[in-house]
């Protein structure tokens, strides 16, 4: 537990002391979002016809582009390597750097995410499945995409690689998450696909840091 409240605590240190780590995904989403509305025109009947899908993909889209950042600058400088060689569990030090990674980016575009919702004429049960999707669905992002990044660590363009590796991945907590608020804008019950959400976040917590340590030591072996 010492180790793990350890990585957060540095992890997070460096995230706010390179705010463009935290900023870039977050700007990002915004103008994305952004752009529909204006782009599309301000048809109410269109707009949240069209909300859980932009939402949805903007995030996964977002956490790709900042997935990339949570193991190179630790592997570049040679931190990696000497985490992987102490006497401290790799596997805790990786769930550490994932919780760190999930706090600064999915977790604040799922706090976000209600006052966008509002520029997509979504109702407030609408409202409410996409903060609680997106809490659900984007540490899964997070845990998958931890996967992609290790696998990559090392090669110079490895965001792309990452993209086709994870997002195929993806696209069941994507089908849900779209489900999930859909069903809620029009009145229906989202609990079902709510648990769906959950066991899917279980399942990640149990193999992705394992698969993601496995990865760390292929890359470092090379």
């Amino acid at each position: 537990m010492n180790i793990l409240l350890a990585t957060i605590r540095r992890d997070l240190l460096l995230h706010f002391r390179q705010p463009a780590d935290i900023l870039n995904p977050l700007v990002f989403f915004l103008i994305v979002i952004s752009l529909f509305p204006l782009g599309i025109g301000p048809s109410e009947a269109v707009l949240s016809s069209i909300a859980a899908g932009v939402i949805w993909v903007a995030v996964l889209l977002a956490t790709l582009l900042s997935i990339d950042v949570m193991l190179k600058g630790d592997f570049d400088d040679g931190t990696l390597e000497q985490i992987a060689l102490g006497k401290q569990s790799l596997l805790v030090v990786v769930f550490g750097k994932v919780i760190s990674q999930w706090l600064v980016s999915g977790f604040l575009m799922a706090l976000m995410s209600p006052l966008f919702a509002m520029m997509f004429y979504v109702n407030t049960e609408g409202m409410i499945a996409i903060a609680v999707g997106l809490l659900l669905g984007t540490p899964t992002m997070t845990l998958i995409g931890s996967i992609g990044a290790a696998l990559t660590l090392g090669l110079k363009k490895g965001g792309v690689l990452i993209a086709i590796l994870v997002l195929p991945l993806y696209i069941p907590v994507l089908i849900l998450g779209t489900a999930m608020v859909e069903s809620a804008v029009f009145g229906h019950s989202y609990t079902g696909h709510a648990l769906w959400l959950a066991a899917l976040l279980v399942l990640s917590i149990g193999f992705a840091p394992l698969a993601t340590q496995m990865s760390i030591r292929i890359s470092l072996s090379q």
